[in-house]
């Protein structure tokens, strides 16, 4: 039987993860110039921990993980014998893979909470897992690169992720659309259609108008029991039209006289001028059918797509008032973001817009032409790293063509040839991998040349 991997994970050879490591690299600058600090938290949490917080969409897709030892000796008998997988599961498994970093960083702060100077600004870039059904820019294991802020009710906040999110993506060189959303607003949609208690089932189901249409959003509102005058009232909400700035007009004209829905459209039109004062790379567009489907967020929901590439999400996140309080810790306000590093990567492969350096990490390569030879090539290798250039040498004595050879498919830029007359005259043959011109240089200024 051939080896293979769990379907939706992947493999990553060498060029891949130079360019992951790109993405990682240019992200983790970006929140570090923000002034966010870096924490790691466990792969598998306790299921109490993560239960509850996605929905009840996002409880199914969370991967338990088997109790050790005999998993079987506490469960009970006749709910194995009745084969109900619901009220089993909690009894062999106690323990689960973080479904993503936010529900981790708030029993994070929760636990650590007398060690912390608040607000508190975190970065985080681990991997997660998702029992999904694995297809194109979608996978079960995948990298989220966050940054939160707790502690601070500021939409201050919100404008300077929104910034963060604009370096990150003009460092990248990708064109994307913000696209903005309060869950006020939401909230606001629900009371006035007369369905206040329906708002979690409007926002899971208008949260997919963009991938499966109006028609079937409205049949599945209707399957969650909306009305069809609700369902009919809420349509030109969905429909509304125009500049940022007429729409929000339109939704303050409607939802004025809501008070949820009015303090939504205000911290909308905060969020939007002051991005607007700083500048924005990005295109920035209001859309109020945008939900994201996850129960935590109260107020600001931000997502990121891509202009030239169409794969869905490629960054998301959102305001959270009181996501702690499910930890014993009410009241404490926080907002986020998260980069999909997965979808990120797929984005920069399609439109392939990596710097060439990505290729390879190593400059140039010593040919070895026997024991002397090599000698003086370990020396000026030895000599070139300590400067900050990435060298290495052909382990063997080979032919020319062969050691040409795996320079060549490295991708490394330069190969440095020291053969019988470049020993006796103290100098190194410098070729460029791309023109094919070769230099003689003296050996003690290759630092300098390849600098």
């Amino acid at each position: 039987m051939k080896p293979s991997i769990p379907k939706g994970t992947r493999d990553f050879g060498a060029e891949e993860m130079a360019r992951r490591n790109y993405i990682f690299d240019t992200i983790r600058e970006s929140f570090r110039l923000f002034g966010f600090q870096p924490i790691e938290t466990p792969a598998m949490e306790n299921l109490s921990t993560l239960m509850g917080k996605y929905g009840e969409e996002g409880d199914k897709l969370l991967f338990k993980i088997l109790n050790s030892g005999d998993f079987l000796k506490k469960a009970d008998r006749g709910l194995i014998d009745a084969g109900d997988v619901v009220h089993l599961t909690p009894q062999l498994c106690e323990k689960g893979l973080r479904y993503d970093l936010t529900v981790p960083f708030a029993r994070y702060v929760v636990q650590h909470r007398n060690e912390l100077q608040m607000p508190f600004k975190r970065y985080q870039i681990q991997p997660v897992w998702r029992a999904d059904r694995p297809q194109k820019g979608r996978y079960r294991e995948f990298y989220q690169c966050d940054a939160d802020v707790v502690g601070s009710d500021s939409l201050i906040n919100e404008i300077e992720l929104l910034q963060l999110i604009d370096d990150v993506f003009r460092k990248l060189n990708i064109r994307i659309i913000i696209k903005l959303n309060n869950r006020k607003v939401l909230a606001g949609i629900a009371e006035l259609i007369g369905a206040p208690d329906k708002i979690i089932d409007i926002t899971v189901a208008i949260d997919k108008l963009d991938k499966i249409g109006t028609e079937k959003v409205n049949e599945e509102l209707a399957e969650r029991g909306l009305s069809p005058e609700a369902i009919a009232a809420l349509q030109p909400l969905l429909n509304i039209s125009g500049t940022v700035d007429e729409r929000l007009d339109q939704l303050s004209t409607i939802l004025g006289h809501i008070e949820a829905g009015a303090a939504g459209v205000r911290e909308l039109r905060t969020v939007i001028e002051g991005t607007r004062n700083l500048g924005l790379r990005a295109e920035l567009d209001l859309d109020v059918s945008l939900a994201r489907g996850l129960n935590y967020y109260t107020g600001t929901i931000i997502e990121v797509k891509a202009a030239d590439v169409s794969i869905g999400s490629i960054t998301g996140g959102g305001r959270y008032d009181n996501l702690t309080g499910v930890f014993g810790m009410p009241g404490l306000s926080g907002v986020g973001i998260s980069f999909g590093a997965d979808r990120i990567y797929d984005v920069l492969n399609t439109l392939e817009m990596y710097p060439d350096e990505t290729r390879c990490a190593t400059r140039v390569m010593f040919t070895n032409f026997g024991a002397e030879e090599s000698g003086r090539a370990m020396q000026l290798v030895k000599e070139l790293r300590n400067a900050g250039i990435a060298a290495e040498i052909y382990p063997d004595n080979a032919k020319m063509k062969k050691q040409m050879g795996y320079a060549d498919a490295k991708h490394i830029p330069f190969v440095a040839i020291i053969g019988e007359s470049e020993l006796a005259n103290g100098t190194v043959t410098i070729k460029n991998m791309q023109s094919g011109e070769q230099k003689a240089v003296p050996a003690q200024d290759i630092t300098k040349e390849l600098l």
